[in-house]
């Protein structure tokens, strides 16, 4: 009679194509090809500590596995979302067992190890600098700000791609090959279509790809199209962490397709993140910033078109004015660059942060009382409205010391050509003509 409680669950497809060996990883060519660095390491029987960082689905538990067999080590699998110092302490107790015992060593395997804080971290750093543990971790987060630099500066780090169209359809075609999709027939637009909503995540493609079989056999179905795939799969938001780097790489990528005046671009990144997830007030907050620092006076009407964008949204919401934010992205992308104005007020404000507290020029002064106009405020002011052209030349407005400071230097393109043209009219009538003594 069969025991019940001794069955196994039924492993998804994800697991049941996960690979045992480098030659049957799909993807990462540049870590484990031929002469690359993992595939050396297996080669040489040479365990190190690592960071594998990548975006999920991409092979960082897989690898870390098939290294562990390769080296024939102990395998000490913890995740840092349920694990603590006290799981740490118990792996570097199985680890010394393990030496004692078999003489083998341990592979002290990490997934989201960026979420381990600094004193776990620390927990087991010391096993790993004598060598009882080889350290392996797993992150999709920037190593350089989520993982102490004393852990960072004894691990190497790898970077792992997303996998391409190519890598989906030969791992299609090893599920083909297994005889996981018997009496299936897939159109290369079905398949197409699988691969962009895996969005670079094998394990995504698989679940889909189960998904698909399981409807399919419910339905009776045995070909393939794009119109059964829209029916029957639920698909996620594509990859977009909203704390994280993907969340920050896209804003950077969002900022430089305006700032470098490409509106397909500019157009494409807040789409992806708006179909991602990120909040569209966030993005209108960041489209008013790049109105102001990368087009700034050279067009002042981007920045009141970024306001009005988001104010828009505001009056619409979602999908209806993220139309709005769209268009202004365009506009912003289209118009005359200058950060003239932005680097004249960093340029200022960081001179004044080491500069002394200077005072101001008594004939900038306000002269409100008897005691500070017999003090000489005020005095031999010279009001510009009075003056040819209403411009005081050669009169000052910095305080004694710098009074022939620049910061603002305007650019030739869009009205700042036009402010660079007046600026260099009043500079000329300074050389012609100087202040009058003060008395």
């Amino acid at each position: 009679m069969t025991d019940l409680f001794a069955r196994e669950p039924k492993k998804p497809l994800a697991e049941a194509l996960r690979p045992t060996s480098l030659d049957e990883v799909i993807g990462q060519p540049h870590l484990i090809g031929p002469g690359k660095p993992l595939r050396l390491a297996v080669e040489s029987k040479t365990p190190h500590s690592m960071i594998l960082w990548g975006p999920p689905g991409v092979g960082k538990t897989t690898l870390a596995r098939i290294l562990a067999h390769s080296f024939d080590a102990e395998f000490i699998p913890l995740s840092a979302v349920f694990s603590g110092v006290k799981d740490i302490r118990e792996a570097v107790d199985r680890a010394q067992a393990v030496l004692q015992r078999d003489g083998r060593h341990t592979i002290l395997f990490v997934d989201e190890v960026h979420r381990f804080n600094k004193s776990q971290q620390d927990a087991f750093l010391p096993y790993v600098e004598s060598g009882l543990l080889t350290f392996i971790g797993a992150t999709t987060e920037n190593p350089s700000f989520e993982v102490n630099s004393a852990l960072l500066s004894r691990a190497q780090v790898y970077v792992l791609n997303a996998l391409t169209d190519d890598d989906f359809k030969a791992l299609f075609a090893r599920a083909v090959a297994s005889g996981v999709l018997p009496g299936l027939t897939f159109d290369d637009s079905a398949l197409a279509t699988l691969s962009g909503y895996a969005d670079g995540d094998a394990r995504r493609f698989l679940n889909l790809l189960e998904q698909t079989r399981t409807a399919a056999g419910a339905r009776h179905v045995e070909r393939i199209d794009t119109d059964f795939l829209s029916e029957v799969l639920t698909v996620n938001a594509r990859r977009f962490d909203k704390g994280g780097d993907a969340f920050y790489d896209q804003i950077s990528a969002l900022h430089k397709s305006v700032r470098g005046s490409n509106p397909d671009g500019a157009l494409y990144w807040l789409t992806r993140m708006l179909d991602g997830g990120a909040d569209p007030r966030y993005l209108a907050r960041r489209l008013v910033r790049m109105a102001w620092e990368d087009i700034g006076l050279a067009d002042p009407r981007a920045a009141r078109i970024a306001l009005d964008a988001a104010d828009t949204y505001e009056r619409l919401g979602s999908p209806e004015g993220e139309l709005a934010l769209a268009q202004a992205a365009i506009y912003l992308a289209v118009a005359p660059k200058s950060n003239a104005g932005y680097k004249a007020y960093n340029e200022a404000r960081a001179f004044i942060r080491q500069d002394v507290s200077r005072p101001v020029p008594v004939h900038l002064r306000n002269a409100p009382t008897k005691l500070m106009k017999e003090l000489g405020y005020g005095h031999a002011y010279r009001y510009a409205h009075d003056e040819p052209h209403a411009y005081a030349a050669g009169e000052t407005y910095l305080p004694e010391g710098i009074e022939d400071h620049r910061w603002y230097e305007p650019v030739e393109r869009g009205l700042e050509g036009k402010i660079q043209e007046k600026l260099r009219f009043l500079r000329q009538l300074d050389e012609e003509t100087k202040a009058p003594p003060r008395s």
